[in-house]
């Protein structure tokens, strides 16, 4: 018994290995192709750039992309955070009325569908302020997740318990601190991790109509001013900058999910068989 215990742990952390070392092995195959054929076939970098280059400028640039990185974070990272306030405050109203829910919920559906490509250079002249309507269209992206999430997990506390709850006479907020909110807290979360790439994603949307003017020096500039220029290695080199940021950012707000959940919650807890 005890041996057939150590050798399922053993294929336990196997498996846990594989996770991480089948995509990275794949993925450095698929760059050595690339600038395998981009060698071969002698493609000028201002067509496509091999990746050693693209590095090379990421070394060269790093400076410039480095401030342009941190201009497209800070508004992606507040667009998220007002997402999440905004979010779950009108998710407990909505939880506490729902003719409020009725009344509200179809114009943030509204909200969420409409193109921000669309509504971003209004949303730029009628604010009057770069940073600013940056990052309220971000925000826009990134709301509408947290919302729908946590109003469901709200909603989908156990009936049983809520009647326990009222059977004791509990206030509205006693049962919404100790009971919706911790049966919600797994819907949040899974929003989060959703809002977080979005933001991301709105915020170099809007920089992109912004930048089209030069008035903001965010990783979206970076592009179009590169593709310009024909500089194509910074081109990939910033949007390596922003996919790893989004990687970078899902795995944080991943990691923050297992923490909360990891003791109580099934989607977090590791089973033994």
């Amino acid at each position: 018994m005890a041996d057939a215990s150590i050798d399922t742990m053993e294929e336990r952390r196997a498996i846990d290995w594989s996770r991480f070392v089948a995509p990275l092995v794949l993925g450095l195959l698929a760059l050595g192709a690339w600038e395998g054929l981009v060698r071969a076939w002698k493609i000028p970098p201002y067509l496509l750039p091999g990746p050693i280059l693209i590095f090379q400028t990421l070394i060269t640039d790093w400076g410039t992309l480095m401030e342009s990185w941190w201009v497209t974070m800070s508004i992606s990272l507040a667009a998220l955070a007002a997402a999440v306030v905004v979010g779950v405050l009108l998710s407990v109203l909505f939880a506490a009325s729902k003719w409020v829910e009725r009344s509200f919920f179809p114009y943030a559906v509204i909200l969420q569908v409409t193109p921000i490509v669309a509504i971003a250079p209004l949303i730029i002249i009628w604010v009057n302020d770069v940073k600013l309507s940056l990052l309220i269209c971000a925000w826009i992206v990134a709301f509408f997740p947290i919302l729908s999430n946590t109003t469901v997990g709200l909603n989908s506390a156990d009936h049983n318990l809520v009647n326990l709850f009222q059977l004791y006479r509990a206030k509205w907020w006693q049962t919404l601190l100790h009971l919706k909110l911790p049966s919600a807290m797994p819907y949040f979360l899974a929003g989060l991790r959703i809002s977080g790439g979005l933001s991301l994603i709105g915020a170099v949307v809007a920089e992109f109509v912004a930048g089209t003017g030069g008035t903001q020096s965010g990783l979206a500039y970076r592009i179009l001013e590169s593709g310009y220029q024909l500089r194509i290695p910074r081109m990939f080199a910033a949007l390596l900058l922003i996919s790893l940021s989004g990687i970078v950012l899902f795995l944080v707000l991943s990691l923050i999910s297992h923490l909360c959940l990891r003791r109580w919650h099934e989607s977090a807890i590791r089973r033994e068989n």
